[in-house]
């Protein structure tokens, strides 16, 4: 099932329609807070339908409590920077403000504007508090998977060597469309991801060819923290990303990131305000 959160509320997309669901909270990171699951959700009766094209579309974990993000976790990125792949999972957090939904424009910063870069992630949702889970256990804590961009600022990661900080700037974390569910998923470790900058494929990988899966991220990172419900964990970038041969991304550019399963996530990118 592909859930949504609108400007209407929670809903599930069918087709070019929203079906807006019966449920009390607003947006999935609320429910997810309040519920620890989706059961409610899923199993919702119909409020009203609309057309798509009436909806504002928002991400659909507004608010996310944490947004982690594993860097090198894929083996084609790693060939194509000439490192090794990691033993462990790299793992860093970014700022929950930097989260933003589809249709939402991604600007390019006025303190680092020329060397911004997507980078196309499948992102898995929490849904059950986790502390030290084990791998073979973990994904009976994740509800659903979204597609995420984890947008990053070049010149600040290799001045700062703060990944962080890099990747938090307002608008930098474009999260969407849809959460769908595992249970569309005939194996949710083995799925199709696809990056686009205005209509050409610049990343295409399935989550096969991770380093360390979800069930290793989830278990290496309960060690250290709890996971709780309505966290979001991006689990890396396939090879292509722009760094590699000197293609940023420039006000205009289009970029849309396929997670199968999820609806397509499409942001623009514009300039600073006082570039505009």
């Amino acid at each position: 099932m592909q859930l949504v959160t609108t400007s209407e509320g929670i809903g599930r997309l069918e087709g070019d329609e929203v079906v807006l669901l019966d449920v009390a909270e607003p947006d999935l990171s609320a429910h997810l807070w309040v519920h620890g699951s989706l059961e409610r959700v899923v199993a919702a009766g119909e409020r009203r339908r609309l057309p798509v094209a009436d909806v504002t579309l928002l991400p659909p974990l507004p608010r996310p409590g944490k947004v982690w993000a594993i860097g090198l976790n894929y083996h084609s990125h790693a060939a194509e920077t000439g490192r090794e792949a990691p033993a462990e999972p790299m793992v860093f957090i970014k700022t929950t403000s930097s989260v933003v939904g589809p249709g939402a424009q991604v600007v390019l910063p006025a303190a680092a504007p020329s060397q911004v870069d997507f980078e196309g992630e499948v992102a898995v949702v929490v849904g059950r508090r986790a502390s030290a889970v084990r791998a073979e256990d973990a994904w009976a804590h994740i509800v659903g998977l979204t597609a995420c961009d984890d947008v990053t600022a070049r010149d600040v990661q290799s001045g700062t060597g703060n990944f962080g900080l890099a990747k938090s700037f307002d608008t930098f974390t474009p999260l969407g469309t849809s959460l769908t569910t595992l249970d569309d998923y005939a194996d949710p470790d083995d799925v199709g991801l696809e990056t686009l900058v205005n209509g050409e494929v610049r990343q295409r990988a399935r989550t096969t060819d991770l380093v360390h899966d979800v069930g290793a991220i989830i278990a290496y990172l309960s060690r250290f923290t709890t996971l709780e419900p309505g966290d979001v964990v991006s689990t890396g970038t396939p090879a292509g990303v722009g760094v590699v041969t000197g293609t940023f991304l420039q006000p205009g550019d289009v970029v849309e990131v396929r997670v199968e399963g999820v609806a397509p996530l499409v942001n623009q990118v514009v300039g600073a305000p006082g570039d505009r």
